[in-house]
């Protein structure tokens, strides 16, 4: 399977956007299964672009933590060091924004203003009828197969 596709499934069974890229990336980033569940902990305060308040969409801020467990800086970071991760990261959004004209989820979802209810919608199959987000996360993950694990 390919990333897009693992992380498509992770979606579809019910991960929010930022879960299910960092999931189709966990073999790269984990060694065991408790690191696995710390990293969907991690990842789960981004879906609904952000907790649900639908800024920048969950996809991408998955890649954003995929990035940085796999390229992150660290607290010895030189400036030059800080520049490139930061450049990497904005490489990234632009190809996701490339393809899908934003990074912000509300924009994405074609809605007028940011969310304030804090409860997710049901998965139902008429959601997944409505919602680009099981593409948005195949992109995202395509994007970082491509980007960072072909260098």
């Amino acid at each position: 399977m390919t990333k897009r596709e693992i992380a498509e499934n992770y979606f579809v069974q019910g991960y929010n956007c930022a879960q299910a890229v960092v999931l189709a990336f966990a073999d790269e980033i984990c060694k065991s299964d408790e690191e696995k569940e710390q990293l969907l902990k991690i990842s789960s305060s981004f879906g609904g672009g952000f907790g649900r308040l639908r800024e920048v969409c969950g996809a991408v801020s998955g890649m954003g933590i995929v990035a940085g467990a796999l390229y992150g800086i660290g607290s010895d970071a030189t400036m030059e060091q800080k520049t490139e991760h930061y450049a990497l990261i904005q490489k990234l959004a632009g190809e996701f924004s490339a393809i899908n004209g934003s990074i912000i989820c509300r924009e994405l979802l074609g809605a007028k203003q940011a969310a304030t209810n804090p409860t997710p919608n049901a998965r139902t199959p008429e959601y997944y009828k409505t919602r680009p987000c099981a593409k948005l996360v195949g992109d995202a993950a395509e994007i970082l197969q491509n980007t960072l694990l072909s260098e």
